[in-house]
């Protein structure tokens, strides 16, 4: 057990302490939340030379109406800074994968818009994605409600 939780208290002293379970998920999610992107990560990189980060950009830019998102939107649907998703577009971009485009809506506003060749490169990308979550997550799932956990994962993340 750890220092957190030898030291129970009450309700009206503050927080309670987690339980054996409660500890060892909290543990295990802290874990997840950094071991699970950078396996993903290696396996793009060395399968397709596409780190994941910019795996998501394009796959953002897929989903997207016309496959184009405001600079902003992007940085927003990938959780990044807005000089992070610039500098990872700019390296989509020397690639032919996505453009910048002028907002027809705001002068001052960027788009990127996902090109053809983007396309295609996600879609060559994809089962190499598709193979690492798998392994890496989904596998280790066996057995479990996964439509119960999903929507848990979805209140904790709202």
């Amino acid at each position: 057990m750890s220092a957190v939780t030898a030291h129970p208290t009450s309700a009206t002293d503050g927080p309670q302490p987690f339980s054996e379970d409660e500890d060892a998920l909290v543990r295990a999610l802290s874990r997840l939340m950094y071991a699970l992107p950078r396996a993903i990560d290696a396996d793009m990189v060395r399968e397709q030379r596409l780190p994941f980060t910019e795996f998501l950009v394009l796959k953002h830019l897929s989903e997207a109406p016309d496959r184009r998102l405001r600079m902003s939107e992007l940085a927003t649907a990938s959780e990044m800074s807005i000089s992070g998703i610039s500098r990872i577009v700019g390296r989509l971009e020397s690639e032919g994968f996505v453009q910048r485009v002028r907002s027809e809506h705001d002068a001052r506003g960027w788009n990127a818009v996902l090109t053809d060749a983007g396309l295609a490169r996600l879609a060559q990308a994809w089962p190499t994605n598709l193979a690492s979550v798998r392994r890496h997550f989904l596998d280790h799932l066996a057995g479990l409600d996964l439509k119960t956990l999903a929507a848990a994962l979805h209140d904790v993340a709202t």
